[in-house]
């Protein structure tokens, strides 16, 4: 006898009229569904292999209220396969378990291939993804597992191999506005029945609110709608002011362990090298109101001002330092000023990476070159055997010199006249470069 763990889908959703409305306004089919034109266009392999009944396994890979829930429901429901929903955060092995066993007895019983559905299979460690594997690769389940995070990171490689990672994007702003429009217009399953009216800025800001997150936008626009009471002739007017009530804040999408988070922190890196404070500032920003820890931009800055602008201009680090002190005194919100502050000397500043690539190059020789002693001149001889054997024998105090300066050798034997640190044109690093072009010209090589 057949047991049903999980309730048959042979349609898309029914929903509940006591359902959020982002829930019940979940498209039934392709036609309904919006956005993601590059997988599922007319002629698109995904929208082929949908309307031919070929589909395999799947991993959906994008941001939060982008459809990858919905997409999974529309396929099970055109292809007249078994669903079964699971979610990553409350299931183990014994579920994983009980799924197969429920698609076992599909196939058994009905003939139907069974597609789970995997909310946040990033969730599953790899005794739990190893678990799927030989059930994908018999054929027992079509897997579709969703994402917001990288699967190159987060699923491991046999399991990616077996499937096929599809990219979902953000919604535009002319779908989410569609969307809010249907809502607004559906009786049924929308807002319909309730006489209402959006004004334009209203529903561009509702939009704008929800960054592509067809839920979020959704959610606000029912919350600016039922909060507001009906006027004597029962119409409800969504102005701007009411829903920027009913959208409060915008909640970015951030997670400091996952990839927005190095996505972010790369931005913010990269439009400091490329000298463009606006840039700089924008994700400074960014990150601050999603939540970052202000110190860990701090430190990132610091590290910038080294690597980055090192000594064409000896200063950045200065700035640096104070801005993460400066933090650390003040706290948020007033300490994150001097951050932005900090973000526009280090964009604005002189750039020179010499110092990095120099380290990068020593570090390289240590790890390569024979660690041979240090020579004898420039060891200290605190004690009269040190200086019987040779101790510091023969070295040049270049105080007792011109200029602070004698021609002496300073590297180890193996590494003599090997030149790490290359200065540039720019900034004070400029001087540096003829300091040492000058010295090396009374040596009578040639500093480059």
């Amino acid at each position: 006898m057949r047991m049903d763990l999980f309730p048959e889908k042979k349609s898309a959703p029914s929903f509940s009229r006591h359902a959020p409305l982002a829930d019940r306004m979940r498209p039934r089919d392709l036609e309904e569904f919006m956005g993601q034109e590059h997988i599922l266009g007319q002629g698109k392999p995904l929208r082929e292999a949908i309307l031919r009944d070929e589909l395999s396994s799947l991993i959906l890979w994008g941001p939060p209220g982008s459809g990858k829930t919905t997409l999974a429901q529309i396929i099970a429901a055109m292809t007249g396969s078994h669903f079964i929903p699971f979610s990553a955060v409350t299931a183990g092995i014994k579920e994983i378990k009980a799924v197969i066993q429920e698609a076992n007895q599909q196939q058994r019983y009905s003939g139907k291939r069974t597609i789970l559905f995997i909310d946040e299979i990033h969730r599953f460690n790899k005794a739990q993804q190893d678990a799927f594997l030989p059930h994908v690769e018999k054929g027992t389940i079509i897997l579709i597992g969703a994402t917001t995070e990288n699967p190159s990171f987060e699923v491991i490689a046999p399991l990616l191999s077996r499937t096929k990672v599809l990219p979902l994007n953000p919604l535009s702003e002319e779908d989410i506005a569609t969307i809010l429009r249907r809502a607004l217009a559906d009786p049924e399953r929308g807002l319909g029945q309730l006489k209402t009216e959006v004004t334009d800025e209203a529903l561009r800001y509702v939009v704008a609110l929800a960054d592509g997150d067809a839920r979020r936008a959704l959610n606000t626009l029912e919350m600016a709608v039922l909060t507001t009471r009906p006027d004597p002739n029962g119409v409800r007017h969504i102005s701007l002011k009411v829903a920027e009530e009913a959208g409060l804040k915008k909640a970015l999408l951030y997670d400091r362990e996952g990839e927005e988070h190095y996505n972010l922190i790369s931005a913010l890196h990269k439009s400091l090298r490329g000298s463009d404070p606006d840039a700089a500032l924008y994700w400074l920003g960014r990150m601050l109101a999603a939540g970052e820890d202000p110190l860990y931009l701090a430190r990132r800055m610091v590290r910038f001002a080294s690597e980055d602008v090192g000594n064409a201009d000896p200063g950045a680090l200065q700035v640096a330092i104070a801005a993460k002190e400066a933090y650390h005194f003040l706290g948020s919100p007033e300490g994150e000023l001097a951050l932005a502050q900090c973000a526009v000397y280090l964009a604005t500043a002189p750039k020179s990476n010499a110092v990095y690539v120099a380290f990068n190059e020593v570090q390289k020789d240590i790890q390569e070159q024979p660690a041979l002693p240090v020579p004898l001149h420039l060891r200290n001889a605190p004690t009269p055997l040190m200086a019987q054997l040779g101790y510091a024998k023969e070295y040049q105090y270049p105080h007792d010199f011109p200029g602070a300066h004698v021609d002496q050798e300073y590297m180890p034997d193996n590494l003599r006249g090997r030149i790490y640190y290359h200065p540039t044109d720019r900034g004070y690093e400029a001087k540096v470069k003829e300091s040492l072009q000058r010295r090396e010209k009374k040596r009578g090589g040639g500093q480059t």
